[in-house]
């Protein structure tokens, strides 16, 4: 007997499922070559006008000690509360000490929020930091420090002739005028100060630099961008001192009201012995945003 394979006989309900399946297909291909039809187009945009790039340094620690050559000292001013000392990340030599009681924030969207630490928190009555390496008041500087304030008032960063309370002599110094505007102010026989127009006691980190020589004259930089300017302000008082930051006298200085203290938080400040680039500048900026 022969034996033969018998081919499996297909059902109804099977051979519909499988017709209309292909038509489905056929469906969709055709749609897919027909002008006009919504599966036949890719949409791409294009913004020609902005660009992404990637900062230099990703915390302001490292952007600084990119400039350690010419630095005095940089304080991060990021010890844990109750410290007494501000440390010197630079040279080591020049630390500087909390005077009243050292209050550290670590509340969120600090400045320099990638580095260590947290924020010193100036209560504008007792709180400053001197350092207490006397020294020559030099005829180029550049000075630095990160700050936030809601307090139209108060010195950020200077050199006089004490080393705690009020010095009798005083200049290369930034301070908040009552209108919040930053003012940087040295003095030859008369006060030479230059003002940003804009007022930065809004509540918001600001990163300030001002620099100084016989050959640039005074430039006031706020968040990265020269604010202020004079080419003719070329010389400053000659006397020996200690840098300050919060805290000294500015009796006499315009617009500077009647408390001298700093309210508010800061970061890392700084004083080199050169006059920073608009690059170097925009680089610290940059890092501690």
């Amino acid at each position: 007997m022969r034996l033969g394979l018998r081919r499996p006989m297909l059902r109804p309900r099977t051979i519909a499922v499988a017709a209309a399946a292909l038509a489905a297909a056929a469906l969709c291909l055709a749609a897919a070559l027909t002008p006009g039809s919504f599966s036949a187009y890719v949409a791409s945009v294009k913004n020609s006008t902005d660009t992404a790039a990637t900062a230099p340094f990703f915390t302001c620690a490292a952007a600084l000690a990119n400039d350690r050559s010419s630095a005095l000292f940089t304080l991060p001013l990021n010890e844990a509360s109750g410290s007494t000392t501000a440390i010197d990340t630079d040279t080591g030599t020049m630390p500087g000490t909390y005077r009243g009681t050292m209050t550290t924030s670590t509340t969120a969207h600090l400045a320099c929020s990638r580095d260590t630490g947290g924020a010193y928190v100036l209560n504008g009555t007792t709180s400053y930091v001197s350092t207490s390496a006397l020294q020559s008041s030099p005829a180029t500087f550049s000075e630095e420090v990160w700050f936030k304030t809601t307090v139209a008032s108060g010195r950020l960063i200077g050199y006089g002739n004490a080393v705690t309370g009020a010095s009798s002599t005083y200049d290369r110094q930034v301070y908040l005028n009552t209108s919040g505007q930053l003012v940087f102010g040295t003095y030859n026989g008369g006060f030479q100060t230059i003002a940003s127009s804009a007022a930065y006691d809004d509540g918001a980190w600001h990163d300030v630099v001002a620099t100084f020589s016989a050959t640039t004259g005074m430039t006031l930089y706020v968040d990265g961008a020269k604010v202020a300017g004079n080419t003719a302000y070329t010389t400053a008082q000659t006397n020996n001192g200690y840098w300050r930051v919060g805290y000294d006298n500015l009796s006499g200085w315009p617009g500077t009201g009647t408390n001298y203290f700093f309210t508010g938080s800061m970061r890392f400040a700084s004083v080199y012995s050169t006059v920073l680039t608009t690059a170097q500048i925009t680089t610290h900026y940059a890092a501690g945003r």
